[in-house]
């Protein structure tokens, strides 16, 4: 199924000095704003700049500002978030040089408190009413973008440490003939906090399939990634992109909530856009796959460097779809 996205109209479908200090306040109050204030600024510090420094300590002979018996100082409050913030931002810059990537990817806001509402796009629309939506871009204007790796067949180490030190999150879509050769690899995949969803046990073209058969491929695969890895899915992706109204019907009744696609696919040496203008958008999912040198020109890192550069010079950084569907 070829995505296309149609230009965007107004109403149409859319797939993110000197002396001592003294107050009158309490010194309580006096010592909870300076510690706000300053988080604040260190919060507002734009990456790759020096956090703020702490305020300097009095000359002598000036007094200190006491806070209250037992609260902490509101520089040394400052200065150890500051030290943390330094040491993060330290670590991911060794993290993108060691992985060959030009700049650390940038990092993400935080999720949205209430999960956006997810409607099937327009075209992608089947028969039936109740169905699982069907949907290629997230409803957000937070400039993120999702990372979604399908199948299963390439089990690359260097993936998993490259994600993990790098802190980009993504999620998997595993069909299990790929993936029994080896539980484990995937097993530790989710113990670094990637969801593992489904994408049938065979891998077959869904509308090819009587209701049952579908139903089967579908179904048993929910009950096995249950059994080998303790979490139900919740989102399945169809082979290919391809379904039927059958597809939906059988995903819904074994406990699937929505059916991701993408918006725009990812490889080692370049990008493929299914949208119109050739670009990202907020909310783009981006697909790839678990393959190796004997199926494209790179290996899952080399994939990895391609898409962060793209995302990270266009401004996007990646989310985890789970927290927003």
């Amino acid at each position: 199924m070829q995505l296309v996205r149609q230009k965007e109209q107004k109403g149409s479908f859319r797939f993110a000095v000197g002396g001592p200090f003294r107050s009158t306040r309490p010194a309580r109050v006096v010592g909870a704003a300076l510690l706000v204030g300053a988080l604040g600024s260190a919060c507002a510090a734009p990456d790759g700049a020096a956090p703020p420094k702490a305020p300097a300590r009095p000359a002598p002979g000036q007094p200190h500002a006491q806070g209250a018996p037992g609260a902490p100082d509101a520089a040394g409050a400052l200065g150890s978030y500051t030290e943390r913030v330094r040491a993060q931002r330290a670590a991911r810059v060794a993290a993108a040089r060691k992985w060959g990537l030009d700049k650390p990817p940038i990092d993400a806001p935080e999720p949205p408190s209430v999960k956006p509402r997810i409607t099937t796009r327009k075209g992608f629309e089947t028969d039936g009413e109740d169905r699982p939506p069907v949907f290629t871009t997230v409803p957000t204007d937070q400039r993120v973008v999702f990372l979604t790796i399908d199948d299963g067949s390439e089990k690359d180490p260097d993936l998993l440490r490259m994600m993990s030190e790098l802190k980009i999150p993504y999620s998997a879509f595993l069909s299990d003939y790929l993936v029994k050769t080896d539980y484990g690899y995937f097993k530790k995949m989710q113990s670094e906090g990637v969801t593992l969803n489904n994408h049938t046990l065979t891998h077959p073209y869904l509308p090819g399939l009587d209701y049952e058969d579908q139903r089967r491929e579908i179904c048993d695969m929910q009950d096995l990634i249950q059994k080998r890895f303790g979490k139900r899915p919740e989102l399945f992706r169809p082979p290919y992109g391809n379904y039927n109204d059958d597809s939906l019907r059988a995903a819904k009744s074994c406990g699937v909530k929505a059916v991701p696609l993408w918006a725009a696919e990812a490889f080692p040496d370049h990008m493929e856009w299914r949208e119109w203008d050739e670009d990202l958008h907020p909310g783009d999912i981006i697909l790839t796959h678990f393959r190796g040198k004997g199926d494209w020109p790179g290996t899952m890192p080399d994939m990895i460097r391609k898409v962060m550069k793209v995302l990270t010079d266009k401004g996007y950084a990646v989310a985890k779809l789970e927290d927003y569907v």
